[in-house]
């Protein structure tokens, strides 16, 4: 199997943006209009996600390979979209005549084996674990909204009680249902480590014409009820024996899984007395919208682990850290030895990645989550990216 040519042929399919999405969606729906019930009725949020997430991965397939451990939790998590075994091919299906369409001469005999291959080893491994978390583990959770909080204009924070036991790691995120929004699933990070009660807080950041965080961060009431996916993701987790020190950077409500391992953390500081240096940076655009910075400013006051850097971005005159969030950490190192984790919007990820990687952290040491199938090698560095103020939706 040719991998870099499964790369380059994916890369010249992103380039043709929305012709290559419409045509991959036509195709799928008409050659199998059973699965258009899987999607929500507006197309307008998911266009490009699924096909781009897809495309990604099936040609990382060489990745997958070494680590199956993300696309078994893939599989896992698209049960909650009924996803069936017969579902698999008619994706196969379409992808493989989006590439032919629009690679034209270049999509020959050996590429489309190469593709087909790699397609049905991802397909493969999704389905087995599919399979295996069908005897164990429902398609969803449904959760009970049991308490609401705004934190200023544009952020919501809620607690829920998942019915039935849920069990996750910090770091980890979920996709999340409102009923207001069938259909419309959207990946958040709870803000804590798992808890005796089983509640989770989520940070909720309303973005412009977001009809799923408005609609969480707004509308949702104590007393509804919410479906949660299966728990997903590794990057951002921490295993229980972890040893060395970390630099975090988040964005907005990116910090949502930084409070949640430094809770981790914090507890087995005060069950063994061994601590996990971190420093903590969290960059919002202005100041009123750092939502807990009285909690994390007591917390670092009497951990003597813990640092907290606050980074304003559009505000000159605030009296802390200005800039963008990532040059801030980069610039306040050296970092090596640490290492980095990053949570926040696409573009806020991307810069403070390539930021670290310049002030000299490898590429090994820098780690954030995300549903594309990028790794921090296939970041380009962008320094004119500002941070958002939003939990990247994976």
């Amino acid at each position: 199997m040719d991998v870099p040519a499964l790369r380059d042929s994916w890369l010249r399919i992103e380039k043709v943006g929305d012709e290559a999405v419409l045509y991959f969606y036509s195709h799928l729906f008409m050659t199998h209009p059973e699965v258009r019930d899987l999607f929500p009725v507006s197309m307008a949020a998911q266009r490009g996600k699924f096909l781009v997430a897809l495309g990604r991965i099936v040609s990382n397939v060489d990745r997958v390979a070494a680590d199956p451990t993300f696309v078994r939790q893939l599989g896992r998590d698209h049960r909650k979209f009924e996803v069936v075994a017969d579902h698999y091919p008619a994706a196969g299906a379409s992808l493989l005549a989006t590439l032919q369409y629009f690679l034209g001469e270049a999509w020959t005999d050996s590429l489309a084996s190469d593709w087909a291959e790699a397609y049905g080893s991802v397909a493969q491994i999704m389905m087995a674990a599919a399979e295996e978390d069908e005897e164990t583990t429902p398609a969803w959770w449904e959760a009970e909204v049991v308490a609401t909080e705004r934190r200023g204009m544009d952020v919501g924070l809620l607690r829920i009680r998942p019915t039935e036991p849920y069990d996750y790691a910090a770091g980890q995120s979920m996709a999340v249902e409102v009923p207001q929004r069938p259909r419309l699933w959207r990946y958040y990070t709870p803000a804590n480590a798992p808890r005796p009660d089983g509640t989770l807080d989520l940070h909720v950041q309303i973005v412009a014409g977001g009809q799923v965080s408005a609609t969480l961060a707004r509308t949702v009431t104590v007393g509804d009820t919410l479906r949660l996916g299966a728990p997903i993701g590794t990057a951002l987790t921490l295993p229980a024996n972890f040893r060395g020190d970390l630099l975090m950077v988040a964005g907005g409500t990116g910090l949502a899984p930084m409070t949640a391992l430094i809770e981790q953390l914090d507890e087995n500081w005060r069950t063994t007395g061994e601590a996990t240096n971190v420093h903590l940076f969290h960059g919002v655009r202005t100041q009123w919208n750092i939502y807990d910075h009285a909690f994390l400013s007591e917390l670092a006051g009497t951990r003597p682990w813990l640092r907290y850097t606050p980074v304003v971005s559009d505000d000159p005159t605030y009296p802390g850290a200005v800039g963008l969030v990532g040059t801030v950490a980069a610039q306040t190192g050296p970092w090596q030895g640490r290492t980095a984790l990053i949570c926040g919007s696409a573009a806020m990820v991307e810069h403070a990645a390539g930021e670290l990687r310049r002030a000299g952290l490898p590429d090994s040491a820098i780690r954030f989550e995300n549903l594309d199938g990028r790794t921090p090698e296939d970041i380009t560095p962008n320094t004119s990216a500002a941070p958002a103020e939003r939990l990247r939706t994976r």
